[in-house]
C-alpha cells in the first residue's frame, strides 16, 4: 500500500510540475511575442518622428499630418493627440510622438491575459547645422538678393530663379569656386572651366543637373589670391537647372530650395546662424 500511495504521490507532482512547465514556456513565448510588437512601435515611432521633423520648424501641422501618415503605413498606434510639437533649440524645432498598441496573448489567454498594450516614444529635432557633408565647392555671398535682398526672403521654388556668377568675386585672384578640402592655391581660367564643366574633386556639375546641390554661404571674404579666406555663416539648398563656362568666368542657374541634408546640427540657439533653410534631422533622446 505504502509504495502503490507514494507512486500516486509521484504521478501528481509529476504533473503539477508539468503544468507549470508548460505555463513558464506559454508565458516565454508570449513575452517573446509582445516583445516584437513592442520593437514594432519602436520602429513606428522613429518613422513618424523623423518624418514630421522634415518639415520643422516651418511647417508645424503638416508635420503632424507627415507623423500620421508614415505611422500609419507602419503599423499605426498613433493618434494626433499623441503629437507634440515643442522647442529645444529654437520655436517649433522638435516633435515628440507616443506609439501604443494592443498585443494578443495566445497561451496565456488560459490565465485570463487576452492582450498588453505596448508603447513607444521617439523625439526628432530639425536644427540648423553646424557642417555639412557632400557640399559643392561654390560659395554663395550671403547678400545674394535671393537671400537677404528684402526681408522677406530667404526666397525659394522655382518662382524664384536666379543666376550665381562664378567669377572673381571682390579679391583680387578670389574666386566663388572654394577649395573646401582646406588647401590652397590660385584658379586660373582653364582650371575654373574644368570645375565647372567636369566638377571640383569628382563633384561634377554636369551629372548633377535638375538635383539639389548644397552651397556654403559667406559673409565676409578676407585675403587675396590663394590666401583668400571666406567666413562660411551657413548652408543653402540649390536646384540646378543650367551651367556656363566662359573661359575664367562661368555661372549655374537655378533656384535655391528648402533642404534636409546629412551633416552635424548646430547647438546655438541664439539665432547668431542665419537660417537658410538648410537642416540636419535626427533622432533625440
Amino acid at each position: 500500500m505504502r509504495n502503490r500511495r507514494e507512486s500516486g504521490q509521484a504521478t501528481v507532482v509529476t504533473l503539477i510540475f508539468l503544468v507549470v512547465l508548460l505555463g513558464m514556456a506559454a508565458l516565454v513565448l508570449d513575452i517573446g511575442s509582445w516583445y516584437r510588437a513592442d520593437r514594432a512601435t519602436q520602429s513606428t515611432a522613429d518613422a513618424a518622428a523623423l518624418a514630421g521633423a522634415q518639415v520643422l520648424p516651418y511647417d508645424p501641422a503638416n508635420a503632424s499630418s507627415l507623423a500620421l501618415q508614415y505611422a500609419n503605413k507602419n503599423g499605426g498606434g498613433l493618434s494626433s493627440s499623441e503629437i507634440h510639437i515643442t522647442k529645444s533649440l529654437g520655436d517649433n524645432d522638435t516633435i515628440q510622438v507616443h506609439v501604443s498598441k494592443g498585443a494578443n496573448g495566445v497561451f496565456t489567454k488560459l490565465f485570463g491575459v487576452n492582450t498588453v498594450t505596448v508603447g513607444s516614444k521617439a523625439t526628432a529635432r530639425a536644427t540648423l547645422m553646424q557642417s555639412a557633408q557632400y557640399v559643392a565647392p561654390i560659395g554663395v555671398n550671403l547678400k545674394h538678393q535671393k537671400l537677404k535682398g528684402t526681408s522677406s526672403c530667404p526666397c525659394f521654388g522655382a518662382g524664384n530663379m536666379t543666376t550665381i556668377p562664378l567669377g572673381k568675386n571682390g579679391a583680387p585672384g578670389s574666386f566663388d569656386l572654394l577649395n573646401i578640402d582646406g588647401s590652397k592655391g590660385g584658379t586660373g581660367g582653364q582650371t575654373l572651366a574644368q570645375w565647372i564643366l567636369q566638377g571640383y574633386s569628382r563633384y561634377a556639375l554636369e551629372q548633377r543637373m535638375h538635383t539639389t546641390l548644397l552651397f556654403p554661404v559667406y559673409d565676409i571674404l578676407s585675403g587675396t589670391g590663394a590666401n583668400a579666406t571666406y567666413h562660411v555663416v551657413g548652408w543653402v539648398g540649390f536646384y540646378l537647372t543650367d551651367h556656363t563656362a566662359n573661359g575664367s568666368s562661368g555661372s549655374i542657374s537655378g533656384y535655391f530650395t528648402q533642404v534636409v541634408w546629412d551633416g552635424i546640427e548646430s547647438k546655438a540657439s541664439d539665432g547668431s546662424n542665419p537660417d537658410l533653410g538648410a537642416r540636419v534631422v535626427k533622432l533625440v533622446d
